[in-house]
């Protein structure tokens, strides 16, 4: 048995849409677990972590070289 790239047979259209089929279950899976880390990201930062207020000139100039 052979299988040839666009041929017109029904095994070639089965193993194209196998292929889209599982294509796209991989693509949901990542899209879910790159939700998943977004939402754990999310979570972990807390909001008791406030920062002060400068005091002074700390923080007002920004050395940059090029």
């Amino acid at each position: 048995m052979s299988v040839e790239l666009n041929a017109n047979n029904s095994v070639s259209m089965d193993v194209e849409t196998i292929l889209a089929v599982k294509s796209a279950n991989l693509a949901k899976s990542q899209t879910e677990l790159e939700g998943q880390q977004a939402l754990a990201l999310i979570a972990s930062t807390s909001v008791d972590n406030v920062s002060l207020p400068a005091v002074g000139n700390t923080g007002q100039n920004i050395n940059i070289k090029v």
